[in-house]
């Protein structure tokens, strides 16, 4: 039975998680600077807790109905937020951006095989060929120096991190029709934020001297992150893991534009890996039809 390719038009919330994967990687620089005057954990914690608080403002009629399996799924997925970002951040302060991208790219391919171990359903084999040619992107925007780097703390935390970050992804997928938009996204981004606080004394980790670059860029990413967490919570609802992976694969090209617009030079390979990314997330949108032979 011969197969043809059969082209699968981009869904509102697909699109919606393109935009705030642009939105995602252009904060790049704001943390950048944030981490010269704050420790990773406070930074973490206050820019979820600012972001939790936005949230209840928006959602806090929601709250009255409140049920504990509302509480309970943003709890986990908020204790994911917690070390997938928490983690990546410390890691950033030993390791430059290139070697956390490339090791942070490990969660791409491993979502489609913990979609399939969760949900026990197998994703198109096109899934597995975006997110494929997305990996092999990521890996060209690290660049070869990232290739070269030694299991230091650094490594070891973004390495780590990629497991709640993968974790994030599938729990929301499998929460998403169970339980209430506004309440979910409420606890999850407050859990965030309170454990980000409770990790400073068991690292220790002190508060920082006051800063308006920290104040600022707590505020600014808290109210990306509300954004960004509401519109996850609400497209994955209908949008796979694998899909939604492959799409947010594209952050480290959204970084690089913002990069280049700030007057870094990028090179070639980096054009060629983000290209690829691009590629990944069009193949994902492909979709393998067999024919049938008629008698």
């Amino acid at each position: 039975m011969p197969a043809r390719l059969r082209w699968m038009r981009l869904r509102p919330q697909e699109v919606a998680l393109v935009a705030i994967t642009a939105v995602w990687g252009s904060t790049f620089l704001l943390v950048h600077w944030a981490m010269e005057h704050s420790g990773p954990w406070f930074f973490v914690g206050i820019r979820f807790l600012v972001a939790g608080l936005i949230s209840v403002v928006i959602f806090r009629r929601s709250l009255r109905g409140i049920r504990w399996r509302d509480i309970g799924a943003g709890a986990a997925i908020g204790v994911m937020i917690h070390l997938g970002y928490g983690l990546q951040t410390v890691g950033l302060q030993t390791i430059d951006s290139s070697t956390s991208a490339f090791i942070t790219a490990m969660y791409v391919p491993l979502v489609p095989f913990a979609q399939w171990a969760v949900f026990r359903r197998r994703p198109p084999m096109m899934a597995f060929v975006g997110a494929g040619l997305a990996f092999v992107g990521l890996l060209l925007i690290a660049g070869p120096d990232a290739l070269t780097f030694t299991l230091g703390p650094g490594e070891f935390a973004t390495m780590i991190s990629t497991l709640p970050i993968a974790a994030e992804i599938i729990l929301i997928s499998f929460f998403a029709t169970r339980v209430d938009l506004g309440r979910v996204t409420i606890v999850q981004l407050l859990t965030a934020g309170v454990l980000g606080i409770l990790t400073m004394p068991v690292v220790g980790e002190g508060v920082p001297a006051f800063s308006w670059v920290w104040v600022g860029a707590a505020i600014g990413l808290g109210a990306a992150s509300c954004l960004i967490q509401l519109t996850i919570n609400w497209a994955q609802k209908s949008v796979s893991p694998t899909r939604a992976t492959i799409i947010y694969a594209g952050e480290p090209v959204w970084a690089a534009v913002v990069g280049r617009i700030a007057g870094e030079r990028l090179p070639v390979t980096a054009l060629i890996g983000g290209g690829l990314v691009v590629l990944g997330i069009l193949a994902s949108e492909l979709k393998l039809i067999r024919r049938r032979n008629r008698p």
